[in-house]
């Protein structure tokens, strides 16, 4: 393969096409300028809330001032409290974290939780009990009832 080094040279843009792709972005922004499409918006006369939108829409409101905002209450936490809780916290993950980490705990005395498990069960059942004269009647007869699926075509 010896082709020219000219067909994988990477161009850049000329200074007039820059300037064109300029001029593009700045019509593009001042067009999203143009108008305010919330003041233009109509609302369908037939709506049930027509009449209270436009009751609202030309209401003047007093908003409330940062002032007006109420003091915190004295019985809140402070703000130390906060981190402090937050520095608790951490710690109890870290606790956990670490009692819980792979190779920090083994499986041992299991054969009470085994016992209480079977006991709770109920009584223990064998392997003779599944090969009963009954059930491996009711065996054979699901074997001779059953129809094989139709070869394949």
């Amino acid at each position: 393969m010896n082709a020219p080094l000219r067909l994988f040279a990477c161009s850049s843009l000329g200074a007039s096409a820059r300037g064109v792709l300029g001029c593009v972005a700045v019509a593009v922004l001042a067009a999203g300028c143009a108008g305010n499409p919330f003041a233009e918006a109509k609302v369908d006369a037939n709506s049930a809330v027509a009449d209270d939108v436009a009751r609202m829409a030309h209401e003047s409101r007093s908003f409330p001032t940062f002032d007006q905002i109420p003091a915190s209450p004295p019985s809140s936490r402070p703000v130390a409290a906060w981190g402090q809780a937050a520095d608790q916290l951490e710690v109890a993950a870290a606790k956990v974290e670490r009692n819980t980490a792979p190779n920090t705990w083994t499986l041992s005395g299991t054969e009470r939780f085994v016992t209480r498990a079977r006991s709770q069960a109920g009584p223990d059942i064998g392997v003779e009990a599944s090969t009963t004269p009954s059930s491996e009647a009711f065996a054979k007869e699901l074997r001779e009832r059953a129809t094989p699926p139709p070869p394949p075509r």
